[in-house]
């Protein structure tokens, strides 16, 4: 099934023994587009702390509830490494929470689905858990302190689209695999070129994100979007659409 990510800002975090927050925001890996830590909003409960949660502690997802099962107890979280909010996350962080968890450090450690046909890895500021502004502000007093490959959901939405010849439009939202967690596609609104037309980009496309200037930049041109398998956002996404997306712009499949 795909996902709008923004989807899950807001689902509820349940621990072993009780509730410890909701989904605050999504943190994924630019180099594989998996995603490697959901941010949990704690609220009363644990005031003034950011709590990761790696993937490979998730339980079978309600949909329906919208709650997202933990193998954690409430004590678990309480007693984890601290991650401040208003610091990068930054890999001895990480690190820190997969010793004291004892998760896997390897998981989502591949390339991207199919043929890992990425470019080179894309150099950008590391997530801090603020506003855009705010995470700018701190980027130019630390960039090397935090992950360069961490990516916050949040904040890559609202980022402007560049083609090889133009302006298409600006991220909307990302779609991503319920099962792998890995993010399919960008959602495009082309409002500004294109009115009223909404495309998905993969992104075996992208060639870089310029996290300063807040723009993702794709190896596709204009009018090959405009020449794209039309995309309805109220019809479901099956393999017979997605190959024709696939096939009309070269991308490899996923698995087929």
């Amino acid at each position: 099934m795909l996902l709008v990510i923004s989807a899950l800002k807001g689902y509820a975090i349940a621990a072993k023994d009780g509730h410890i927050g909701t989904v605050s925001d999504v943190l994924f890996d630019d180099t594989t587009w998996k995603m490697r830590w959901l941010v949990v909003d704690t609220g009363d409960w644990l005031p003034g702390r950011q709590v990761l949660i790696h993937p490979t502690a998730l339980g079978q997802v309600d949909w329906k509830r919208e709650v997202l099962p933990v193998h954690l107890t409430k004590k678990q979280v309480e007693d984890s490494p601290d991650v401040a909010q208003d610091l990068p996350v930054s890999r001895q962080m990480e690190d820190t929470l997969y010793n004291y968890y004892g998760w896997d450090r390897s998981w989502g450690s591949d390339s991207y689905i199919g043929m890992g046909a990425m470019g080179a890895p894309m150099a950008g500021a590391p997530y801090f858990g603020g506003s855009l502004a705010e995470e700018r502000e701190l980027a130019g007093i630390a960039m090397n302190a935090g992950d360069p490959h961490l990516r916050s959901a949040d904040t890559v939405t609202g980022y402007d689209i560049h083609a090889t010849d133009g302006d298409i439009g600006h991220v909307e939202n990302l779609l991503m695999d319920s099962n792998s967690l890995t993010i399919r596609y960008l959602i495009v609104d082309t409002s500004n070129w294109w009115f009223g037309q909404h495309v998905l980009i993969s992104p075996y496309a992208v060639s870089e994100i310029d996290w300063s200037a807040g723009k993702v930049g794709v190896n596709v041109t204009c009018a090959q979007v405009k020449a794209s398998p039309a995309w309805d956002p109220l019809a479901e996404i099956d393999e017979a659409y997605e190959r024709r997306l696939h096939t009309h712009y070269g991308w490899p499949g996923y698995g087929w």
